[in-house]
């Protein structure tokens, strides 16, 4: 079995492998590496998109990719935690391997912690690029800053309401707000 940085790693040349292997470990394991190789190099192999569908299912989540040589890279995948936040290219992932009868209780259990504490609906705002009412405050003080924030590319600005809005204590999001506004004005992006 290949391990690395302590982490096994799990070869799945179909979906259907990668999901026997979650319906097998996904209780028990902590967090592994799912060897993904790309559609060139020949050798059969789960796809991103088909790993992250199944591991929902059971509770799971990917996380870093690392590339493992010029034709696959190791993804990271782990337990979900509860107050971890979903996407809605998740919450969509979701409601189809529901339709298609593929989720699993562990996975379920998941959707249902998150619609109760809040962590289903935390980034709607942010897909939906809302801007908070304390960041428009700051934003109407200096229209130079808000210009050049909306100048920049809907993935940069989603990154940067995500980054405010995930802030755990009024204080820090204050200063985010304001290295916000700040950053913009000069036509900078803060992360």
């Amino acid at each position: 079995m290949e391990t690395r940085d302590g982490k096994e790693v799990v070869f799945a040349p179909t979906a259907q492998a990668w999901r026997d292997w979650l319906e097998k470990n996904a209780d028990t394991s902590g967090s592994v590496y799912l060897v993904i190789y790309g559609k060139n190099s020949n050798i059969p192999s789960v796809s991103y998109v088909e790993s992250v569908e199944h591991a929902l299912c059971y509770g799971w989540i990917d996380s870093k990719t690392i590339r493992r040589d010029e034709n696959s890279v190791y993804q990271t995948y782990s337990k979900r935690k509860p107050e971890g936040n979903w996407a809605k290219s998740n919450k969509e992932r979701v409601i189809r391997m529901t339709e298609l009868g593929l989720m699993r209780p562990q996975g379920q259990a998941m959707i249902d912690l998150a619609k109760q504490n809040g962590a289903w609906d935390k980034l709607t705002d942010v897909e939906n690029e809302v801007i908070a009412a304390d960041l428009k405050i700051a934003f109407d003080k200096n229209p130079k800053a808000f210009e050049n924030f909306m100048a920049f590319a809907p993935s940069a600005r989603k990154f940067i309401l995500q980054w405010i809005y995930s802030a755990k204590r009024p204080e820090t999001r204050e200063k985010r707000v304001k290295e916000t506004v700040a950053k913009a004005a000069e036509g900078l992006k803060v992360v």
